[in-house]
């Protein structure tokens, strides 16, 4: 099984790292994987987005042209991206940055309130991983115990004491999801 995902969003918003941090659980469960990140003319505040190929295989190309998993953190980013969805890969997009919603129909969306959440828990920077925790929950690309495990080795040591909100962060987009596709 190979899944192709593609993280946006605006630069500052964790997109990297996410990437990064899904990268390195799925590394951690044994499998094949390739990180790209792609960042626009600024890297903060411009545009940002990487690529993540988790497979069972060596993995051939870095390239994600059609993923199966997509999260949006941004109206541009939806703009751009939510055309290249597979067919029945999964969507997960911020709402409370989208004042439109997706509109295709052929494929799984997840309107989950990350900015939202992560804001009242007075860390808007855990949007990131919000969102992350509902696309691993609704793909199954990777566990979320995974992800938690994961987030030791990828966050920066001046950062560790946002560990237990981060891992908050991602049960909370696991929970968000769980509930959606009921």
């Amino acid at each position: 099984m190979e899944h192709q995902i593609l993280i946006a969003g605006f630069g500052g918003q964790g997109v990297m790292l996410a990437g990064v941090l899904l990268a390195h659980a799925a590394m951690d469960e044994g499998r094949e994987v390739s990180w790209a990140p792609s960042y626009g003319p600024e890297m903060r505040g411009g545009t940002a987005h990487c690529s993540v190929v988790i497979a069972d295989e060596p993995v051939a190309s870095p390239v994600v042209t059609r993923p199966t998993g997509l999260i949006v953190l941004n109206r541009p980013s939806l703009e751009r991206f939510e055309s290249k969805v597979a067919p029945g890969g999964v969507l997960v997009a911020n709402v409370s940055l989208l004042p439109v919603p997706p509109r295709r129909t052929d494929i799984r969306v997840l309107m989950v309130p990350a900015t939202e959440w992560a804001s009242a828990h007075g860390a808007p920077a855990v949007a990131n991983m919000v969102a992350l925790g509902a696309l691993a929950a609704a793909t199954g690309a990777v566990s979320i115990e995974s992800l938690q495990r994961a987030l030791a080795t990828v966050i920066h040591p001046r950062h560790q004491h946002l560990l237990p909100l981060n891992r908050q962060a991602l049960e909370e987009g696991s929970r968000l999801a769980s509930l959606a596709l009921r």
